[in-house]
């Protein structure tokens, strides 16, 4: 926090040290770097496309391509909007320095903030990832909260449940019943896992004990710490069962590190954590027509307020200059301090809208408040132009109770996007652009077969929610068909 932009070159300079003999080390030759302008002259910006011959060399055996020490653990991931299986390298460093370090910061912030926290006097119920580990040749892949879980050190084994077994357990339906089973007659005194998942964990524990709130089961549980998806759409749910009597903490990791931490009690901003082993860059989003990735990008010391960047990083896992395909925005630069704004592929900018996740998750939360209904989940898409009729967007929502009006609920929602994003008021302005949006209810647990006929079904996997195009829009159709 007091010396952020030193911090960074630090871990710049360590990174390109500690690699410079490796494949890539030698390809662009790290020893010639003396500073940021060289690294960003000399090395690509690349995604994971580019780097995939790499990757399967590595699984397949081969060490020192992109970083010195060994790889054996990969985090299979398939994205948020790309279907084909993506396998990140976790390294040794990236598990004890990014991820475990992470784990610890995080308590440290959360009793500092708390000091009269009772947390560490009962079990951290976990809700991890849905596949088991599964081994290649040369190497190990499965969820990243798998591999985490499955090398964690034996305190951190101790104070949660369920099990490491159950926690590694495939089958997500089976898998809910043993942790319910496991976990019930524990002393859970804080969660952690993604809310949507979550949220069907504690329904389905309230259902196994005919109980009437989550404290007749944990008296003791006191905080929440959740990440993945934006915890706006399901924050009402959460309040409910639990009387506000939650402390929440928000954090955001990924397959590829983990980077931000809440350090305040009851703040949406996330702290850029900055000492894990990897160094940042940033794409305004969206770019300029006449500007390329490579001169728009910028290192930490030169981001603005409130403006969208698209994440770069460079990792103690061996990723070099990778792009993450998460947005975020500046709310506070002493110290850096963030928050999610969407996917670089998650969002709608089919009429020149650019409507981004941030916006939508706002506005579907004001106009649910509003109209006193809760958002189970949801999707929006384009309508493209045809014939005479203007374009529009299309949502399918899944509600606990859908509204009594849902043409006024079109109208809010409409409403509060308008004041969520100037780009998609200009363009709703007298039906101009693009007309009335179009809302479809789902039907109950529509998200749930998708995602399950998807092989999806829990730990960090969700529902996209905004696309460009209307494949998942015509996917669930037809399930509902």
């Amino acid at each position: 926090m007091k010396y952020p932009n030193e911090v960074q070159q630090e871990i710049l300079h360590k990174l390109l040290n500690i690699s410079s003999k490796t494949e890539i080390g030698i390809k662009y030759n790290f020893n010639a770097i003396k500073n940021y302008q060289d690294f960003k002259n000399r090395l690509p910006i690349v995604s994971y496309e580019d780097i995939f011959d790499q990757v399967e060399r590595c699984r397949n055996g081969e060490q020192n391509i992109f970083w010195p020490e060994p790889i054996k653990w990969f985090a299979k991931s398939s994205g948020t909007t790309n279907a084909k299986s993506k396998f990140i390298p976790v390294s040794a460093e990236a598990l004890e320095d990014c991820h475990y370090k992470a784990g610890k910061d995080m308590l440290s912030l959360y009793f500092n903030n708390n000091e009269s926290a009772q947390m560490f006097t009962g079990k951290c119920l976990r809700l991890g990832g849905s596949r088991e580990l599964y081994r290649n040749t040369n190497s190990y892949f499965g969820d990243l909260s798998a591999i985490i879980i499955d090398n964690l050190p034996f305190w951190a084994e101790l104070s949660s449940t369920p099990s490491q077994k159950v926690s590694l357990m495939s089958e997500w339906e089976s898998k809910m019943k043993a942790i319910i089973e496991e976990s019930i007659n524990e002393n859970v005194t804080s969660l952690a896992g993604v809310p949507s998942w979550m949220l069907v964990l504690l329904q389905n524990v309230l259902k196994e004990t005919k109980k009437e709130t989550i404290y007749d089961i944990w008296p003791s549980i006191e905080v929440y710490f959740h990440g993945g998806v934006s915890f706006q759409p399901y924050k009402s749910q959460f309040k409910k069962l639990f009387h506000n009597n939650l402390n929440y903490y928000e954090i955001y990791n990924a397959s590829e590190g983990f980077f931000a931490i809440q350090d305040m009690n009851n703040s949406e901003d996330l702290l850029l954590m900055l000492d894990y082993g990897i160094f940042y860059e940033f794409i305004p989003v969206p770019l300029n027509e006449k500007t390329n990735e490579i001169d728009a990008i910028i290192p930490l010391s030169q981001v603005q307020l409130k403006k969208n960047y698209a994440i770069v990083i460079t990792t103690n896992a061996g990723l070099w200059r990778y792009k993450i395909g998460d947005t975020v925005k500046f709310t506070s630069l002493n110290p850096y301090r963030i928050k999610i704004t969407g996917r670089t592929k998650n969002y709608i900018n089919a009429f020149g809208e650019e409507l981004m996740v941030e916006n939508a998750d706002a506005a579907i939360t004001k106009a649910a408040k509003k109209m006193n209904v809760e958002i189970l989940d949801y999707t929006a898409g384009p309508v493209f132009m045809k014939n005479n009729n203007k374009g529009k967007h299309e949502w399918i929502i899944e509600f606990n109770k859908p509204p009594n009006d849902i043409d006024r609920f079109a109208c809010l929602l409409d409403q509060f996007l308008k004041n969520e994003n100037s780009d998609y008021e200009a363009k709703r302005y007298k039906d101009f652009a693009i007309s009335m949006p179009k809302i479809k209810i789902a039907e109950k647990g529509l998200f749930y077969k998708w995602l399950k006929s998807k092989n999806k079904l829990g730990g960090q996997n969700k529902v996209p929610r905004l696309s460009n195009d209307r494949l998942l829009l015509d996917e669930l159709k037809k399930i509902k068909n």
